[in-house]
């Protein structure tokens, strides 16, 4: 009898976890967005490629990892103050962890640490243009 109380207990909370990421997928997925993965912290050893989904919401550009079951975005940058610092293919094993064709921005800002952000190259278009344009009477520099 006790046993059977734990697995109903165990296939309840497993039901309401596929619930809540299915329901989060879905919002997540009616708003639109390219595929990104990102790589916080770079230069450390430990770092590692993360899928997930980037979407543009006025000057912010917002990622919600992919495996996730926060409500919100996980990562959320600025666009005033991101700045691409290197642009590469990418390396040796990273080519399986990136979407296919993607190239790898390095990004700097003055808020937040360095990160490495992987598109293919139309959601590459999109993100300069993104972050080069800004409202009449604000400067932006150059992203590309």
């Amino acid at each position: 009898m006790e046993i059977t109380v734990v697995v109903l207990g165990l296939l309840i909370v497993l039901a309401a976890v596929a619930a809540w990421y299915t329901l989060r997928w879905v919002r997540m997925r009616r708003g639109g967005g390219v595929s990104v993965a990102l790589r916080w912290r770079p230069d450390s050893a430990r770092s590692s490629w993360h899928l997930g989904l980037g979407r543009y919401e006025g000057d912010q550009f917002v990622w919600f990892r992919v495996w996730s079951l926060r409500t919100g975005p996980d990562r959320v940058f600025q666009r005033g103050s991101l700045e691409i610092a290197d642009r590469r293919d990418p390396s040796g094993t990273e080519a399986y962890a990136v979407p296919e064709g993607a190239v790898v921005l390095r990004c700097e800002s003055a808020t937040q640490e360095a990160i490495e952000i992987a598109m293919g190259p139309g959601a590459l278009t999109g993100f300069l243009s993104w972050l080069e344009s800004a409202p009449p009477g604000h400067r932006m520099r150059r992203a590309s």
